[in-house]
């Protein structure tokens, strides 16, 4: 195979229609679009528009909310922290952390802190594991092992209030 012979596989690369160029070439004039208002023009979206009717993303009831306070860890299962305890990518002799993990690419980015959760495969490692949240077959597994768990809790700084003026 050389790089000269590579070629797309026929169909990837749609060829786009050449429009207004005279009534020979089929979408000439108003080039596909039909005649006058307000689809013909150009920027305009009607998505959900059904001609003046209630639609029905506004005729059905909301559900739920978004709950700004909730917390997004970074969850590790324990297998795969085993896996790279035996693979010599986490060491064991210091306390396993965000960083730690971070640096043996266990996780990709911060969120609000590391989860360890339990379930699948045998933890055997003694370590002492600082994370933001642990499941309770996990806690149960680590302390097993021999190892300790300590919870990290972010402070999160307190909304300032302000001092009501005494009234003369």
């Amino acid at each position: 195979m050389k790089l000269n012979d590579l070629r797309d596989n026929k169909g990837a690369r749609k060829t786009r229609i050449t429009v207004g160029r005279g009534i020979g070439s089929g979408k000439g004039k108003t080039c596909g679009r039909g005649v006058k208002g307000q689809k013909a023009r150009t920027g305009v979206s009607i998505r959900g528009f059904e001609g003046g009717q209630m639609p029905i993303h506004r005729r059905m009831p909301k559900r739920g909310f978004n709950n700004i306070f909730s917390k997004d860890y970074a969850e590790i299962n324990l297998g795969r922290l085993q896996k790279a305890i035996d693979d010599g990518r986490v060491d064991i002799k210091q306390a396993i952390t965000f960083e730690s993990l971070l640096a043996a690419h266990l996780i990709s980015r911060a969120k609000d802190g590391v989860r360890l959760i339990g379930g699948k495969g045998e933890f055997k490692a003694k370590v002492q594991v600082n994370v933001a949240g642990i499941s309770k077959s996990a806690k149960e597994a680590v302390e097993k092992a021999g190892g300790a768990v300590t919870l990290i809790v972010k402070k999160e700084p307190k909304p300032k209030v302000k001092a009501a003026k005494a009234s003369e």
